[in-house]
């Protein structure tokens, strides 16, 4: 039970700390965060970890115990290596599928879309999404699974582990400009940078568009590991920052449509337009405000 709270509080005390220096440095008190903004954030944040996430590993637990009780545990004393390959297979490699799917296919868009449409990088970014989108998402129905077969005590450090990796990616400490600042590091930064989701890697994600040369809005979709963008051909690595971020073929919907999409849709027609996966890009001769409105 310690050590299952502490799997829990790590990461929430690394968030804690990182948003009071993005407070620090001002990132929480310019215009272009609004009140729909941090809504979002908020709700997000404490929704997947209190409610779906627990609500998940609660339905798939009981399944199999009612399905098949004569499986529980039955890994248990296998290999620990073998229980972290099957999380990070499981969990972490369908999610970058999960990830990319949500930008090409225009329903999945629309439950990914809360993620992209601010126009700041932070800590409060990392889970604004639909909360379908962490309810259908393939990786924690497989963590469940995973836990009742016996690989719990695995997953106690693999999913610390993983948040503050992501939370690290979306920070706005850029703690990664420290690997790059000198060159005895670069042999280092050269492994890091393709093996985990950095804040240069991932931020280029968010960018804006890629015409500026840094940003990569169609890949780098990497959660915890990054290799899965360099095995299958998504990954971009400048180390460099975009200086603009968002989506910019797409309006900011309330909170409420934003997060409970399909069950909530907007009435505007605007909100159809399609990802950013696509052929057309940002054209700086156009004014797109109306869309950000």
């Amino acid at each position: 039970m310690e050590q299952e709270a502490l799997s829990k509080l790590i990461p929430a005390g690394v968030l804690l700390l990182l948003g009071v220096i993005e407070a620090i440095g001002g990132l929480y008190f310019e215009d272009r965060r609004t009140k729909n903004d941090f809504t979002i954030e908020l709700l997000s944040l404490v929704t997947l970890p209190t409610l779906i996430q627990p609500g998940i590993f609660l339905v798939v637990l009981w399944g199999l115990g009612t399905s098949f009780p004569g499986l529980e545990n039955y890994f248990i004393d296998s290999s620990i290596w073998w229980h972290i390959l099957a999380f990070l297979i499981l969990d972490d490699m369908t999610q970058y599928w999960w990830h990319r799917l949500s930008h090409a296919n225009r329903k999945m868009w629309k439950l990914h879309r809360p993620h992209h449409v601010v126009e700041e990088m932070g800590v409060l970014v990392t889970y604004r999404n639909s909360m379908m989108y962490y309810a259908l998402m393939p990786g924690i129905w497989f963590s469940a699974a995973l836990v009742y077969l016996g690989m719990g005590y695995v997953y106690l450090f693999y999913l610390p582990i993983k948040l503050i990796v992501i939370l690290l990616a979306h920070s706005e400490t850029k703690w990664d400009r420290l690997l790059y600042r000198y060159r005895i590091l670069s042999p280092l930064a050269w492994v890091v940078e393709r093996t985990i989701s950095t804040p240069s890697t991932h931020f280029a994600h968010h960018g804006l568009t890629a015409e500026d040369g840094v940003s990569h809005p169609n890949g780098n979709y990497g959660n915890l590991l990054f290799i899965w963008d360099v095995l299958f051909g998504t990954a971009k690595i400048t180390r460099k920052y975009p200086s603009r971020f968002g989506a910019w073929n797409q309006m900011k919907e309330p909170w409420y449509v934003q997060l409970f999409f399909p069950l909530i849709r907007s009435k505007d027609k605007r909100s159809e337009l399609h990802s950013i996966s696509t052929k057309q890009d940002y054209d700086p001769s156009v004014d797109y405000k109306e869309f950000a409105e």
